[in-house]
């Protein structure tokens, strides 16, 4: 590995966990934009996978007493069933139609809920509702290491406060990514080369993790609120930017 790759690598793994560290998600949105242009894609997933989940591990005792798990469950009893499927219909999905759709998604929902300033607080469909969304979750897991936006979404407009919303889409991506890894795994995709450029860059990744969970701590609902739809924004351009084959 050349200089220039090496330092691209701990830079993306720093931006990565400390994104991840912040927002309990988003690890990809940052490393792979980074680890990219030097590593193929079948390198690159199921490294940004493997960093993700451990710089979510790192930060999980710091929420861990804040975490609802009843309003956790549904969300990961969707999610774990979606996950086989996305992974399935990776061999049938057109790339460019699906990365075109989320990336869309991602535009226009968390720009109209920046521009709403009220507070939502929807009980539309109780826990049913949040089964069918981790579920759909799930699938984008499965499919793309997607696992976030929606129930990140989702989780904006239920009314919960800051540390509740963070339980609920922190555990739930840990839980998705952790099965998408363990597929990809069976199936080949981590190898002795992910695993050498793993353990290069998970100390920047958990020393992200840390600066991020010390910010996270200092902002208010708020705050929080705007770094999360600011996120979701930048992902859903990335995405559509990608799908266009724009340069």
């Amino acid at each position: 590995m050349s200089t220039i790759a090496l330092v691209l690598l701990i830079v993306g793994a720093l931006a990565g966990g400390f994104v991840s560290g912040l927002a309990g998600f988003g690890t990809a949105l940052m490393a792979l934009g980074i680890w990219l242009y030097v590593l193929p894609p079948s390198i690159a997933v199921p490294l940004v996978l493997i960093c993700s989940i451990v710089a979510q591990t790192s930060t999980l005792p710091s929420i861990w007493q804040s975490i609802d798990f009843r309003l956790v469950w549904p969300f990961l009893i969707g999610g774990l069933a979606g996950v086989p499927l996305g992974t399935m219909m990776i061999e049938h999905a057109d790339p460019r139609i699906f990365k075109l759709s989320v990336g869309v998604l991602l535009l226009v929902f968390p720009a109209a809920l920046y521009f709403q300033r009220n507070p939502l607080a929807l009980s539309f469909g109780g826990r049913a509702a949040d089964t069918m969304v981790g579920f759909a979750g799930g699938i984008l897991g499965g499919l793309a290491g997607l696992s976030g936006p929606l129930p990140t979404l989702w989780a904006s407009v239920r009314g919960w406060g800051k540390d509740e919303r963070r339980g609920v889409f922190q555990t739930f991506n840990w839980t998705v990514l952790s099965a998408s890894l363990c597929l990809q795994a069976g199936t080949g995709f981590v190898t002795r080369e992910v695993l050498w450029l793993a353990l290069l860059a998970l100390p920047a990744t958990v020393l992200g993790a840390w600066l991020g969970a010390r910010v996270y701590r200092v902002l208010s609902d708020g705050n929080f609120r705007d770094v999360v739809l600011g996120l979701l924004f930048l992902s859903g351009a990335g995405l559509v930017w990608s799908s266009l084959g724009l340069r």
